[in-house]
Formats: structure tokens, sequence, C-alpha cells
């Protein structure tokens, strides 16, 4: 008998390079150490996979190009008949659908799992073959945000999904709290965001001079920019009274537009390195990190690869919520803008926390690291 497939349905083409993407890479990696995977993707556009997906073993990429025109309407009209909110409908690829059935129907087929809300409204017609990889509690995050459209529908069709699927996994325990109060029978596991912690070596903070504070975002992410300004417009300046020379160093892709600054002459002891593709050296030149988050759901990739490196994290109550650990011990919890710098000020003139940065890296690897993920994913690996 050949060996069991799973098949993973994401609606981008895989690669890194934003904080959803790192969860898909995460996932797909621990799913290749369970067993073949075959990931299918929309092809849009010249956007191809990453490299570190070709060169995943176990890996094999399938392509549908999607259409536009009447056959994308109709396909928008239906799924929109269904109950799905516009904002997901629209994503929903007829060719997609189409290929989805075709591999899933393949005699070596095992699992399928759909990557986030357009994909599991795309495939509602496999009904509860199909795992539903969630990247957050879609209701709480967007009533945080406020982007929602109608709330009733947007909590009535995550209600309905968590219903239909064989199984859910959520990226904290608040979401899996939040997943239950919405639909108490629903099946759900923890499958929190990771990181490859194993392949990280950290390196203590740097020594002397006032500090360097590392906010590295997906700036297109809205609490990201919150929490930016945040630390930006009301931490920063209570930061440079107690500790002037504090350099804040906001990193990530376009991070000067999302904040309003110009990158050719930003702020005096603001640096702007924009994306940076090898963040190691971001890392080893920051003292610590700021999580500043306000709103938002799920556990920070960003924190999640903090605590891997080493470093000591500062974040408010908000940003600890979703993760795992105890605060005082893998990272340190401030609840507004005094407390927060006051923090951050304390971190900086110790020139870091060793006990911290250790006991950070240990939970990274017990908690958030991709061999953590095959553990908990093994016993779904082998179910029918």
């Amino acid at each position: 008998m050949p060996e069991r497939r799973t098949l993973f349905v994401t609606e981008d083409a895989p690669r890194l390079g934003s904080g959803r993407a790192l969860r898909v890479h995460g996932v797909v990696r621990a799913l290749a150490q369970l067993g073949p995977v075959d990931v299918l993707y929309p092809q849009r556009g010249v956007l191809e996979p990453g490299e570190e997906y070709r060169a995943m073993a176990g890996v094999t990429l399938h392509a549908a190009a999607p259409s536009r025109g009447a056959r994308r309407a109709l396909a928008y009209a239906a799924t929109r008949a269904r109950g799905v909110p516009d904002g997901f409908a629209r994503g929903v690829s007829p060719e997609l659908v189409r290929a989805a059935r075709r591999l899933a129907a393949t005699p070596d087929r095992g699992h399928v799992v759909a990557d986030g809300p357009v994909c599991a409204a795309a495939l509602h017609g496999l009904g509860a073959r199909v795992t539903y990889n969630a990247h957050n509690l879609e209701a709480q995050l967007r009533a945080d945000i406020g982007d929602m459209g109608s709330p009733a529908l947007l909590r009535r069709f995550e209600r309905r999904l968590l219903a239909r699927v064989g199984e859910s996994w959520m990226v904290s325990e608040a979401d899996m709290a939040g997943a239950r109060e919405l639909c108490p029978g629903a099946t759900l596991r923890l499958v929190p965001n990771v990181v490859d912690a194993e392949a990280v070596s950290p390196s203590p903070p740097p020594a002397g001079g006032p500090g360097r504070v590392l906010l590295l975002a997906d700036w297109t992410y809205p609490p990201n920019v919150e929490a930016g300004r945040f630390l930006l417009q009301e931490i920063a300046p209570l930061l440079r009274a107690a500790r002037p020379g504090t350099v804040l160093v906001l990193a990530g892709r376009d991070a000067a537009g999302a904040l309003g600054l110009d990158a050719t002459a930003p702020p005096p002891g603001v640096e702007l390195p924009g994306f940076v593709p090898d963040i190691g050296p971001l890392y080893a030149t920051s003292t610590c990190v700021a999580v500043p988050l306000l709103t938002g759901g799920g556990s920070p990739l960003k924190f999640v690869e903090a605590l891997a490196h080493g470093r000591t994290v500062v974040t408010t109550p908000r940003g600890a919520a979703g993760l795992r650990g105890t605060p005082g011990v893998h990272y340190r919890v401030a609840d507004g803008a005094a407390a927060f710098a006051a923090a951050v000020g304390e971190v900086l003139a110790a020139g870091g926390d060793p006990a911290m940065a250790t006991a950070a890296r240990e939970l990274a690897l017990a908690e958030y690291s991709i061999t953590s993920v095959v553990e908990r994913l093994r016993p779904w690996a082998t179910s029918s």
C-alpha cells in the first residue's frame, strides 16, 4: 500500500516574507517530517514558491492558475450564498477548488489541510475530511482591528467552519478558548506559531552603550502598526528621558511607510533597516526586543523568534496573552507606556538579562520549535 500523502492547500505561493508565511512554513516543515506532503497553491503573476520549499525533502508543489471573468464571478456568488464573508469569498478560485478535489481523490491521499479561512471556504465540499489550519480566531481579531463587515456574519461563518471540518488547529490557548466558546462541539488542537529554533545560534547582547531596542514586524498587519506607533510616540520619549542615546530599530518591509516616517531621514535615535533577509545580525546587535502590542490575537511570531535568539523581551499583557511561559521568568510584561519604558530601561541598564534569556531560549525549544509541532501533530498524522 502506498504511503499516505497529506494535501496542504494554501491561498498564496508558499514562500517566506511575512508572519503568515512563517506559520505556513513551520507547519509544512513539521508535516514533511511525518510523511510526504503535496502543497497546492494558486499561481498568481510572477510570484513563485521560495527556494526553501523547493529544497524541502518530502514536499511536492502543485500550482493552479486562477481565472478571472465569468467563472470567477460565479464562484464568488456561490461562495457568498453559503454565508462566506465578502473578503474571504473574493479569494476563492474555482481552479484551486478543482485541483484540490482532484488531488484529494488520489488513492494515496491521507489528510487534507486547508490553510486559513479562504482555503477552508474553497474546500467546503470536502466536509469533515478537511483539517483547518487557523492563523487567528478571525471573529476576535477583526473585532479588535475594526475590520469585520458584519460581525454576526463573520461569527456565523467561523462557527459553521469549526463545526464542519474534522479538526481545527489554533495558535494559542486564548484562541482555543475563544473557539470553544464560539463552537462548543469543535475538535481543536493547539498548533502554535513556531520558528526553526534549533537552527538559531544565540549570541550575548552587545556590551556598553545606551542600548538598542528591536521591533521586527510584518508592517502590513494593523496591530503591528499600532504597536510601532505606541513605541515611537508614547514609550520612546519616556525611555530617552531616562536613557539618552537609546536606539530604536524598527525592522521589516516598509516600516517607514506604515509608520509615516521618511526612510531616508528617520527621526534621531531611530533606524529603519527595512526588509533584512538575514535577521541574525539584527538580534545580535540588539540589547532587548519590544513587543508592544495593544490589539491582535494568536502568538506573535516575532516574539517567538526573539525567544529563540535568547533575547530579553518586554511586552504588553496583550502581546503575552497568546504565549505559554511565565512573566518574570521567560519575558517581562509591562502595562502602559510608563511601565513599558521603565522595564526596557532596566533591561538596557543591565545590558540584558542572561537568566531570562536562557529561560526564553529553553521555552522556544520546548514549545515553539518545529520539533515541538512534529510531536503535537504525530497523533493526528497517524489517525485515519
